[in-house]
């Protein structure tokens, strides 16, 4: 079972149920680490960036702040976890100290080479607080919201002595088709959130604030020339004949079964001498993944067969 990442209550009116936040997705990305031809790891470092005295090269602050003040680029965000390595010496950032993240400002980017320092501690003022209860302040229709409006999907399941309201709230935004919508505070973020029915579960999805999603006038103008009645007769015959109901089993990531392939052609050749390599115990990990993927490809031709697989995207 998944972590909650949030626990806390949910609030409508005077009824508040103690729910916990899981996570709806789970990405499977295939993830690497990087290593040079010799087989070492490679790590990211936060150094210093040398500067000349030319003035293009000098960051102009706000306030003033000298070019020895100044943090790095745009990137002082970036990797917390970089891990020192031991470094031959040499010139350039190779030879220079590692920073610690706590010495580093924020520089925000008002203008092109023009930037406004906060110190981490200003931030701080006005973070906001971790939220124990996400209060419901509207219901609206669920076919109101613009798909391009949802961020994240998360489950939220009900703690204990809480499934009396829990599916409450649940059967009654099924049976009035209302999604219910609250705000707040994840970790350090504040979201704007929709609460919706989900089976026999409430969904929790994130949602963007308005002023984060572009209109679509921004990239597309509107039509110069009219439709016919022909033209549309057609096109609605096009998309009828490829109408089908949703099914996400039906699509797959090619790409990721391709690199997970290759992973698994690979790993067999590692000795049991090389680094970071397990000694042989019984059904090997690159065994089951091999067989893993061999029953998943005979699925899929079962269901080409029966005329189930998916649909082609090119015909």
């Amino acid at each position: 079972m998944p972590r909650a990442v949030w626990t806390g209550s949910l609030s409508f009116g005077l009824v508040s149920i103690p729910v916990a936040l899981y996570p709806a997705t789970q990405p499977k990305d295939v993830r690497f680490h990087l290593f040079d031809r010799q087989g070492r790891r490679v790590r990211y470092r936060r150094v210093a960036e040398e500067m000349d005295a030319s003035p293009e090269s000098t960051p102009r602050t706000i306030d003033d702040i000298s070019a020895t003040q100044s943090p790095p680029d745009g990137t002082v965000d970036a990797d917390r976890s970089a891990t020192p390595h031991d470094d031959e010496g040499g010139d350039g950032a190779g030879s220079q100290p590692d920073l610690a993240y706590g010495d580093l400002l924020r520089g925000y980017e008002v203008e092109p080479g023009r930037f406004a320092m906060l110190e981490p501690e200003e931030i701080e003022q006005i973070r906001p607080q971790r939220s124990s209860t996400i209060e419901l302040e509207d219901f609206v229709e669920l076919d109101d919201i613009d798909p391009v409006f949802f961020e994240k999907s998360y489950y939220l399941s009900p703690r204990r002595g809480a499934g009396k309201p829990y599916f409450l709230l649940q059967q009654a935004l099924e049976h009035t088709r209302l999604v219910g919508i609250g705000r707040f505070v994840l970790r350090t973020k504040p979201h704007l959130v929709a609460v919706r029915t989900n089976g026999h579960a409430l969904g929790l999805e994130t949602l963007y604030f308005g002023d984060e999603v572009r209109s679509p006038s921004e990239v597309v103008r509107p039509a110069e020339d009219d439709v016919s009645a022909r033209e549309m007769q057609l096109a609605e015959q096009l998309v009828g004949m490829r109408a089908t109901k949703w099914d996400p089993d039906s699509y797959s990531d090619e790409y990721r079964q391709g690199l997970l392939r290759i992973i698994a052609e690979k790993a067999p050749l590692d000795s049991p001498d090389s680094p970071g390599a397990s000694p042989p115990t019984g059904t090997s990990a690159v065994e089951e993944l091999m067989d893993a993927l061999k029953r998943s490809v005979e699925e899929a031709k079962a269901q080409k067969r029966d005329g189930a697989g998916p649909r082609s995207r090119t015909g």
